[in-house]
């Protein structure tokens, strides 16, 4: 690694999107830690990336985060981009059934782990001249389109927990675009898509989902890779600007 070698850190990168945003940061040549609670899997994804190192980590566990903050800092001295992929889908129990318990299961670690994660890193992203920060969201977050009578998104069942979690990353992401604009940081929202990967196992949403995981990952990689006049504060897919 050279002094110049950009490094990154995502989250949930074990499997599915995640492992695929660090494969597409590491095809570019960039120093990729693979941020994961389990320790086989997180072997195991790094042993089949390039440019990539395993470091512990659970978003829902502060002692980890800064940890990983503490080890990323004493290695690398700085952080340049960071991908908040880590989430759970939580289960699609209706509002008026669903414990508070189960909501903040979610949260804990869908917009609470982005937070924590986010703090600790943020002395190592301000020590990187181009720092990237891309929280991983869902189109289910989508205020718009979830009202939207021609949207797909009106006939899925109503759930509490985790499009809740969702529509709470973008305006997260929003406040933490605003803070962060006069450092150079832009911090914006990916939205991958339906893939076909395991968070959606089981579900039916009411169309084919034909997109890989790769697929899903791909704006998030271009996210993490903006140039100076890049956007911030938005959540972007494959066709540009997502509606919030």
């Amino acid at each position: 690694m050279t002094d110049d070698t950009k490094i990154a850190l995502v989250t949930g990168a074990n499997k599915g999107i995640g492992f695929e945003i660090a494969a597409g940061l590491a095809g570019l040549g960039m120093t990729v830690l693979v941020g994961a609670r389990d320790e086989g899997r997180r072997a195991d994804a790094v042993a089949r990336l390039k440019n990539a190192r395993g470091i512990a980590l659970d978003v829902t566990d502060q002692s980890t985060v800064d940890a990983a903050a503490a080890e990323i800092g004493d290695r690398y001295g700085r952080l340049d981009v960071l991908v908040n992929n880590a989430g759970v889908p939580g289960t699609l129990t209706p509002p008026s059934a669903c414990e508070v318990a189960e909501i903040k299961e979610v949260f804990e670690a869908n917009l609470f782990g982005v937070v924590r994660v986010t703090n600790a890193m943020l002395p190592l992203l301000r020590r990187s001249p181009s720092a990237r920060i891309v929280n991983v969201s869902s189109g289910t977050g989508s205020l718009t389109n979830m009202t939207d009578p021609g949207h797909y998104f009106t006939a899925m069942p109503a759930a509490a927990a985790y499009v809740s979690s969702k529509s709470a990353l973008n305006m997260l992401t929003v406040q933490y675009a605003k803070e962060l604009r006069a450092d150079g940081v832009l911090v914006n929202c990916a939205i991958p898509g339906p893939c076909n990967t395991d968070f959606l196992k089981g579900l039916d949403l009411g169309i084919p989902i034909t997109r890989t995981a790769a697929d899903g990952a791909a704006i998030a990689v271009k996210l993490a890779t903006l140039g100076p006049d890049g956007p911030t504060g938005g959540a972007f897919d494959d066709n540009g600007a997502y509606p919030w």
